[in-house]
């Protein structure tokens, strides 16, 4: 079995910086919930995501999104109806991370405990 050290040299030049960004970068509070959503359900407008992400707010979601268009993650794309309409929809870029999403859905179904569902008052 290699050591940890033997693992790392092996690892190509400037991985684990751009690994760290990444983890980063997906890693920001509810980027991973607007992943995911926009993985599942496809195209959103920002109210669908606001009803789909109970306990964000409208400035961290803002935010959040501006983010991910800047890393060419998201589009936003606005049609111009009356009243006019903003969507949000993953580019190809943004599509790729679907796998990544997808395995940490699953390592959390077996690892994590489920919720305590919220009690009746």
């Amino acid at each position: 079995m290699e050591s940890p050290t033997e693992t790392t040299a092996h690892l190509e030049e400037g991985l684990c910086e751009r690994f760290h960004s990444a983890v980063e970068l997906v890693g920001r509070r509810w980027t991973g919930a607007i992943l995911y959503l926009l993985l599942t359900e496809g195209t959103q407008r920002f109210s669908d995501l606001e009803r789909g992400i109970p306990g964000i707010s409208d400035r961290l979601l803002s935010e959040r999104l501006k983010e991910l268009e800047a890393e060419a993650i998201i589009e936003r794309c606005v049609i111009p109806a009356t009243p006019v309409r903003v969507e949000y929809r993953l580019t190809e870029k943004g599509r790729a991370l679907g796998p990544s999403i997808d395995a940490i859905g699953e390592w959390a179904r077996a690892w994590l405990p489920e919720p305590e569902a919220p009690t009746e008052t």
